[in-house]
């Protein structure tokens, strides 16, 4: 038999995806998983452009842990929740939703 199969290779290929996102989550805490998601706000908003993905990551960055924050002082009022709760169960949702939206098309 030649060559690879493709359906096993695309199968790895998301699983290692999703493992190392994962780990790189799990390693620079619950905020950092806004690193993950601010770049593909941006990209849905801005285009394929660079020069403008950058600024408006930073931006949407900015407005997602401040809005976490916020958040987490209002469900709780007299209490607060943890922005890196907040932004985990908002954005884990989301990044779930990014897998699932780019799936490649058959060669």
């Amino acid at each position: 038999m030649l060559g690879l199969h493709t359906g096993r290779t695309l199968f790895l290929a998301c699983l290692a995806v999703m493992l190392l996102a994962g780990g790189s989550t799990a390693a620079a805490g619950p905020v950092g998983f806004v690193g993950l998601v601010a770049p593909h706000l941006a990209r849905a908003v801005t285009g394929p452009d660079y020069r403008w993905i950058l600024p408006y990551s930073a931006l949407f960055a900015a407005l997602l842990l401040l809005g976490a924050d916020l958040l987490g002082r209002m469900i709780a009022s007299p209490d607060e929740i943890a922005a890196g709760i907040v932004t985990a169960l908002v954005g884990g949702p989301f990044f779930i939703f990014i897998v699932r939206r780019f799936r490649l098309r058959p060669l």
